[in-house]
């Protein structure tokens, strides 16, 4: 089991914060006790029309977002419902109208990454913008536009190729030398820098990663970007793996094993120096989410609430995040949870997180 560096269980079992406030009205004193976890409320209200069902919502990291209305009725955008762009620059305390290029599609749908902002309106293409939604480029056709390409990262899977590629600005070019494991599903590149024996700079390490039909997973780490490949040995989960993810978090990397029912718990696996240690806990549910925070700490969330795997020990965390959440990590440290009814923001450093719940309400 993987040890703990740097965070021990009090640092995780955080004092509940003050009762919350609403952003819209005047602050509670901050001494009032609770046991209520969400610290404040940011509620806005938007000038848009009530037919329209709730947005779907995207955060980049603590403070930008944005919110895109694309039903009525249960139907999608049309003459009678133009889809409608918002965003937000101050964590979800106010929200701002955008020009949506393409109001009107069979389909609308959103996608977010540091730096890009992605519109795929079908069947007219794709709008992609890099200056947080105020231009637009359209590439039409279904195939992702470059600008989305290479917020992917510089390596990434080739489609329907089972192989590496790097990308070169205006293509995904398969790599010489390729990792050469029975299954693939994901390749990510490290954060950080790595120095060869001949005293070469690379970027930090990269991990391919994939689980085969009979559910064992396979790795391979490469410290030259490509140009070799080490196979490296991915111990015994406890049951069948269906696909395997590649996760880095607070300079570590994991390895996320979802199980075919993709309800069953996770089997999870953390690099220590160039071999994968397994790490699982006394007390872990039997089925919920996991999602690695760094320093050996993995957040999950199950019907039993939020809690935290942390030196072998399965600890309950007073959060406010049910089994209802889909709970992910912001390139910046912040954990979403998006929920059918809710918002949550968390911001802070492994279990000690400070919760916000955004509020969107409508005409």
């Amino acid at each position: 089991m993987a040890a703990v560096s740097g965070c021990s269980i009090g640092d995780i079992r955080r004092t509940p914060p003050a009762k919350p406030t609403d952003s819209a009205e005047a602050p509670e004193p901050s001494n009032v006790p609770t046991t209520d976890p969400v610290a404040e409320v940011r509620r806005h209200r938007l000038a848009v029309p009530q037919r329209y069902e709730r947005p779907h919502v995207e955060f980049v990291d603590a403070k930008l977002g944005y919110a895109l209305f694309a039903a009525c009725d249960g139907e999608p955008s049309g003459p009678d419902c133009r889809a409608l762009l918002w965003s937000t620059r101050d964590g979800g305390r106010s929200w701002q109208r955008l020009r949506h290029p393409k109001p009107v599609a069979d389909e609308q749908q959103m996608y977010t990454a540091p730096g890009v902002l992605a519109l795929l309106a079908k069947p007219h293409g794709w709008w992609t913008s890099t200056d947080g939604g105020r231009t637009f480029r359209h590439s039409p056709g279904e195939a992702e536009p470059s600008q989305w390409r290479a917020a992917q990262g510089r390596f990434q899977l080739v489609d329907g190729t089972g192989k590496v590629g790097r990308w070169t600005g205006t293509e995904l070019r398969p790599l010489p030398a390729q990792p050469g494991l029975p299954a693939l599903n994901t390749v990510l590149q490290a954060n950080g820098r790595t120095v060869s024996s001949d005293g070469t700079n690379f970027g930090g390490p990269m991990v391919a990663a994939g689980a085969d039909e009979d559910g064992r997973p396979y790795a391979a780490i490469s410290w030259s970007e490509g140009r070799s490949w080490q196979q490296t040995p991915v111990p015994e989960p406890d049951g069948a793996v269906g696909v395997l993810r590649v996760v880095s978090a607070g300079g570590e990397l994991w390895l996320v094993g979802e199980r075919p029912d993709r309800i069953s718990f996770p089997a999870l696996w953390r690099l220590a120096g160039q071999s994968w240690q397994r790490v699982r806990a006394e007390g872990q549910p039997e089925s919920g989410q996991t999602v690695p925070l760094g320093a050996g700490v993995v957040a999950v969330v199950s019907t039993r609430g939020a809690g935290a795997l942390v030196g072998g020990l399965y600890v309950d965390l007073p959060w406010p995040v049910t089994a209802e959440h889909y709970l992910q990590l912001l390139p910046d440290g912040t954990l979403l949870a998006s929920g059918p009814e809710s918002i949550l923001l968390g911001t802070g450093r492994f279990g000690d997180r400070t919760w916000a719940a955004v509020v969107i309400e409508t005409d």
